[in-house]
């Protein structure tokens, strides 16, 4: 089955916070994602340039770590999530108000945008996570509860669904929403990448 875009958050099978994404594409699959100290990037690979020029929407940054949260999405809404959350707003309404103002992408699809924030604290009186979409319909922000993980896809049923995050370590993370655990149920993935905090955040990407 072709869900599109994938993200997933929450705390993973070792109580750890994480955040991560794969891009799973049919028009353009010749893309890979780049580790930064501070963020991770998709973008076109080498010799696919000009797609770029199709499709504005297909190069973002899909994680960033800011004043100790981690922000996931699958667009330029991740730098807009970001710099609220910077300025000192909280993350929930740094979503909200993100998705909101953003709105859907206006390509063939109507692409939905998706994105989630997480608090890097252990702590259940200091950890916070939500996970949200804005499509053609809807705006929807929803808290995951301490101890829980869930994922939300751009094509799929749109509504976060909980999920059994069984993987540890970035690296672990960026393999397993790849193609493991009911991700592997999902057709066309071409890169991903995660982010866990043990401690401070570490990130890692998987390029097949």
């Amino acid at each position: 089955m072709y869900t599109g875009r994938i993200l997933s958050t929450g705390m993973n099978c070792d109580g750890k916070p994480f955040i991560a994404y794969r891009v799973s594409s049919r028009s353009f699959p010749n893309r890979k994602c780049l580790k930064f100290e501070k963020r991770a990037a998709i973008v076109p690979k080498e010799g696919f340039e000009k797609d770029i020029f199709e499709n504005t929407y297909i190069a973002y940054n899909s994680i960033r770590i800011v004043e100790g949260a981690a922000i996931v999405s699958n667009g330029s809404h991740t730098d807009v999530i970001a710099d609220k959350i910077a300025l000192g707003m909280n993350i929930k309404d740094a979503l909200a108000y993100s998705l909101l103002t953003m709105d859907y992408e206006k390509d063939d699809y109507n692409t939905p945008r998706i994105a989630a924030v997480v608090t890097s604290s252990t702590d259940e009186e200091e950890y916070d996570c939500y996970i949200g979409i804005v499509n053609d319909k809807k705006l929807l922000v929803e808290q995951v509860p301490y101890g829980e993980a869930a994922f939300i896809s751009t094509y799929g049923s749109q509504v976060p669904d909980k999920v059994e995050f069984e993987a540890k370590a970035s690296d672990e993370a960026a393999k397993y929403i790849f193609d493991e655990g009911v991700f592997a149920n999902y057709e066309k993935p071409v890169t991903s990448c995660a982010a866990v905090f043990d401690g401070e955040w570490a990130i890692d990407v998987y390029n097949p």
